[in-house]
């Protein structure tokens, strides 16, 4: 539930004043119109995304930072007579609007100029005037202009707008002969003959089709081709990848001993319901767990539903709870054939072994359950700490079946009404570590962890609901400070291995979640820690098919994955032609390829939620993968786990992207 006056006041302040947009006006306009009013309900949520979104017709409306940059650059003051060329939407006008006397935006596509003139009254913009037609001749009989825009590229500023500008006007243009080569230009009238050229630098917008424009779409000139002498981007891969055999192959893990040596090794996945995922992680977890000591298998799980697998693979009795592990949506992340083949292998492992290896859980969720594991132990441990800890806990007791419940109370209310109490329930159980661990040192390392999820988890439901950075933040920071408890109890030789989703364990500095919207995650924390004793292993895949849901708490479905974009880093593995490798990242093992693949591309984030028809921009972003990863395993063809039946009961609300 995004709160979008919050969405948009930060969208102004990180996306545009910290990037160089600082004329009062502008943000000001910025702060002022709705972006989410002027897309297709489909996109509403991506409204204050840092990026262009598809208006249909093949157009756009343009990234936010670019409306505000032309805007500022074109100096548009109070009392001044704009024109627009390119309305699309009519966002932009709505901005301009909201500082010019008047606005004067034509569209050349008849049904986005009336949908958008539509619009603008019904939103109350009556300062704009759309018109249809072609805008490369601009609009002679209400000129002069003070300042012109034009938000789609032609290959030279028409004519007719320069002579449309009033003197001193100033009109702003993209110009390229490719959508690989435009420049965003800035002319001022100096007088009737004169004008004064300023190049603000490359962008990309749609052509500009018009008399003075383009003949059509097909009209522009190719760009350069490539010196057939320099091996393109996926020959590099084909060159430097590491075939694979099937994950069922025990030759398939031998190739990751190199990063045995590591203190944490995390292993991802780019979708939640992927066979080959699983299987993968389970084949190198096993060869780091059997060979090189490896004896922490942390997961992106629930600690308390996490917890009955670790009394199960390491032969302990189970305690009855009052929800069965792993019946909260999405249940098939976790109850699946691929992951049950994998716990088997750990129990028989495990069987008779004093160095047993453990399975835990590194997430927040079901606070129901981590309330009743705290309980639990301190009934057998000390029973006036439970009854201490009933009265603590009994502030969250109405929301513990429905956390999200408490997030909007606590939001609506404007306080964190269970904040201390669970807090200090945690602090008062680590304050006896040395007394409670004596009797049983997994016992009391289960009601701790169950504990921390209990602070954190109210934290993050009262954070997620301002739909900001805070609880992505507060969600991979709880995961980071389960693992640093797990090494801890495990002694100064501890040993990890996480699973994962890509967004989790691939460095967030590196890619648009940390460079744009301020989110750091548990690969990024790891990095931070351990350096290089932290092994950050990527995975991804081209096509196939997925388990997944279309909404939250939605039915499981098996779903088709859509081949990936042309732009992406997928496409480039694809190209490759190499059906399954590993590609090594880190610095000086492939330097041609690394070096190649720095410049940041898009790259694929399928979490519980998958739809393919906004794909782009609900499941794509920006990254430097060389930067996020230490290493990539590729897929090219996957298929969806096959899920184990089971009664479902609703998830708690999870952050962006979808579920992951």
């Amino acid at each position: 539930m995004l709160d979008m006056l919050h969405a948009r006041a930060r969208m102004v302040d990180q996306q545009l004043a910290a990037r160089g947009i600082s004329d009062p006006f502008v943000l000001d306009a910025m702060r002022q119109v709705p972006r989410e009013a002027f897309l297709p309900d489909a996109m509403a949520e991506f409204a204050y995304e840092d990026s262009a979104l598809p208006l249909g017709e093949g157009q756009t409306v343009s990234q936010p930072w670019i409306v505000a940059a032309m805007i500022q650059a074109a100096e548009v003051r109070p009392g001044d007579r704009v024109l627009e060329i390119g309305a699309g939407s009519g966002y932009a006008a709505a901005v301009l609007s909201r500082i010019a006397a008047g606005v004067f935006a034509i569209e050349r596509i008849e049904t986005l100029s009336l949908a958008a003139k539509a619009r603008l009254q019904r939103l109350g913009y009556d300062n704009v005037e759309v018109r249809t037609g072609d805008g490369s001749h601009g609009l002679p009989q209400a000129a002069p202009f003070d300042a012109i825009l034009v938000a789609a590229s032609g290959p030279a500023i028409p004519q007719p707008l320069k002579e449309q500008l009033d003197i001193g006007g100033r009109l702003v243009a993209p110009v390229g002969e490719s959508p690989e080569d435009q420049r965003l230009v800035k002319i001022t009238r100096v007088d009737a003959g004169h004008f004064v050229e300023e190049d603000l630098g490359g962008v990309r917008f749609v052509p500009l089709i018009g008399a003075h424009g383009w003949a059509d779409a097909q009209g522009r000139r190719p760009a350069e081709a490539r010196s057939f002498a320099e091996p393109s981007i996926p020959q590099l891969i084909r060159q430097a990848a590491e075939p694979l055999p099937d994950p069922d192959n025990p030759a398939f893990a031998v190739p990751f001993d190199r990063f045995a040596a590591s203190k944490v090794v995390l292993l991802g996945e780019c979708s939640h319901g992927t066979s080959e995922f699983y299987r993968a992680r389970a084949a190198i977890t096993r060869r780091l767990v059997e060979r090189h000591g490896f004896r922490i298998i942390a997961l992106e799980a629930d600690w308390p539903d996490a917890a009955a697998l670790n009394r199960r693979v390491r032969g302990q009795p189970q305690v009855r709870t009052e929800d069965p592990p792993f019946s909260r949506f999405p249940t098939w992340m976790w109850r699946n054939a691929e992951f049950e083949a994998f716990l088997g292998w750990m129990t028989e492992w495990n069987a008779g072994r004093q160095d047993q290896a453990g399975i835990h859980g590194l997430d927040l969720y079901n606070l129901s359950g981590s309330i009743e594991a705290v309980l639990r132990y301190l009934d057998e441990v000390d029973r006036e700490a439970a009854a201490v800890a009933r009265e603590r806990y009994g502030c969250l007791s109405p929301w513990a079946k429905e956390p999200q419940a408490y997030g909007r109370m606590a939001l609506s209310q404007g306080y964190a009404r269970c904040e201390a109490a669970v807090a200090r329930m945690l602090s008062d159980l680590v304050a006896k570590q040395v007394e409670y661990a004596a009797g049983d040192g997994d016992q009391f390392l289960d009601a701790e962890g169950a504990a921390r999820l209990v602070k954190n988890a109210e934290a993050y439901y009262r954070a997620m609901y301002y739909g900001s950075a805070e609880s992505w933040n507060l969600r991979d920071s709880h995961m980071f400070e389960t693992l640093e408890a797990l090494l801890d109890h495990g002694g100064p030789d501890a040993r990890a291995v996480v699973w994962a989703h890509n967004s989790h364990i691939g460095d967030a500095s590196k890619t648009e979640m940390g460079l744009d919207r301020e989110e750091h995650n548990i690969g990024q924390l790891c990095r931070q820690r351990f350096g290089g004793d932290a092994a950050l292993i990527g995975f991804g895949a081209h096509s196939g098919t997925v388990a997944c849901a279309s909404d939250w708490d939605g039915p499981m479905e098996v779903k088709r994955v859509s081949p990936s974009r042309p732009d992406s880093y997928e496409r480039l593995a694809h190209d490759s032609g190499v059906g399954r490798f590993l590609l090594d990242l880190r610095e000086g093992v492939n330097p041609e390829v690394r070096w190649r693949l720095l410049e940041p591309r898009l790259e694929r984030f399928i979490g519980v939620i998958y739809r393919p028809e906004t794909e782009r921009w609900s499941h794509y972003s920006a990254c430097s993968l060389p930067q996020q990863f230490d290493a990539y395993v590729w897929f090219d063809e996957t298929r969806a786990v096959e899920a184990r039946p089971t009664t479902v009961r609703p998830g708690e609300d999870d952050t962006w992207p979808f579920g992951l």
